[in-house]
C-alpha cells in the first residue's frame, strides 16, 4: 500500500512539473481545484448511497488525488507536504482518542461523540488564543460554541453542524414537534410576504429561514438533510423521466401538453413506486 501511494505522489510531482509536465495541472492553483475536491466528495457520497463498491474504489481515488495534488502545490510553496499531512491526521487521532491510545475510559459510542466534540472544542479555544496573543484577534470577543464551522461548506451541511454545536450548549427543542411547528410559522410568514409584494431580499430571508428549520426537522428526526436531499433528487429525476418517457412514446414533450396531463402523468409515477 505504501508503495502506491508514494508512486502516486511521485506521478503528481512529475505531472506538475513545469519542464514536461501537464500543462493543465501545472497551472493549477488551490483556488481552481477546489471545485474539483468538493465534487469528488460528492461523488464518494453517491457511491456510498448507490450501494455501488466499485464505484467508491474508483471514487476514493479521485479524491485521494485531490489530497495529493494540494500537498503537492503546498509542498512546492514551502508550506507542507503529503507526509505532514498524514502526520498531522495521526497526532490528531490519537490526541483524540485517548481512550484507544491513552488511559481514559469512554461508556460507548455515543460518549465517544461527546468526548470528541469536547477535544475540539478545546483546541478551538487553543487556536484562538494562540490568534489573540499574536494580534490576530480581538481580545474582547469571546470564545463561542459556533466558532470553526467554515463558511465553506454546503449549506445544508453548515446549518446543520451550526445546530448541533448550539445543542450542545442547551439551544434546542426537546423534540421534533419544535421544528416542526416553527416551519408552519414560517411558511405563514413567506405567504404574508409574498401576498404584499416584498422585495427579493425578503422573500430570501424567509426561505432561507424555512430551509434552516427544515434542517432542524431532519436532525431532531435524526436523519442527514443532504441524504434526504439527495434522495428526493432522485425521487423526482426518475419520476420526471418516466413523465417524459410516456410523452414521448406519443411524439410529445412536456412543454406541449397542459398542466393537468403533466400532473396526472406524474401521479402515475408515484404510483408505480409504490
Amino acid at each position: 500500500m505504501t508503495s502506491n501511494i508514494n508512486r502516486l505522489i511521485e506521478l503528481m510531482a512529475q505531472l506538475r512539473d513545469p519542464i514536461g509536465g501537464c500543462p493543465w495541472d501545472v497551472e493549477q492553483t488551490f483556488a481552481s481545484i477546489v471545485p474539483h475536491t468538493i465534487e469528488e466528495a460528492y461523488e464518494v457520497a453517491d457511491a456510498i448511497e448507490q450501494d455501488d463498491m466499485p464505484a467508491l474504489e474508483d471514487e476514493l481515488g479521485d479524491l485521494l488525488l485531490q489530497v495529493v495534488f494540494h500537498a503537492q502545490m503546498a509542498r512546492e510553496a514551502g508550506l507542507f507536504d503529503f507526509d505532514s499531512v498524514a502526520g498531522a491526521i495521526c497526532d490528531k487521532l490519537i490526541r483524540r482518542h485517548p481512550h484507544v491510545f491513552g488511559d481514559a475510559n469512554v461508556a460507548d459510542a455515543e460518549a465517544q461523540t461527546r468526548a470528541w466534540e469536547d477535544h475540539k472544542a478545546a483546541e478551538r479555544a487553543h487556536e484562538q488564543k494562540i490568534k489573540q496573543n499574536n494580534g490576530g484577534e480581538s481580545g474582547d470577543r469571546i470564545a463561542s460554541a459556533l466558532d470553526g464551522v467554515t463558511t465553506g461548506l454546503p449549506a445544508l451541511t453548515r446549518a446543520l453542524k451550526l445546530q448541533k454545536r448550539a445543542a450542545r450548549v442547551g439551544f434546542d427543542w426537546p423534540d421534533a414537534s419544535g421544528p416542526l411547528a416553527k416551519i408552519g410559522e414560517e411558511t405563514v410568514e413567506l405567504e404574508h410576504e409574498i401576498l404584499s409584494g416584498g422585495r427579493s431580499e425578503r422573500l430570501r430571508e424567509e426561505v432561507g429561514d424555512i430551509l434552516f428549520t427544515c434542517v432542524n426537522l431532519a436532525r431532531k428526526l435524526g436523519l442527514d438533510p443532504e441524504t434526504a436531499l439527495r434522495r428526493g433528487n432522485r425521487k423526482f429525476e426518475s419520476r420526471f423521466h418516466h413523465l417524459e418517457s410516456a410523452l414521448a412514446r406519443e411524439g410529445l414533450t412536456p412543454k406541449e401538453v397542459s398542466l393537468d396531463r403533466l400532473e396526472s402523468l406524474w401521479q402515475q409515477a408515484k404510483g408505480r413506486e409504490k
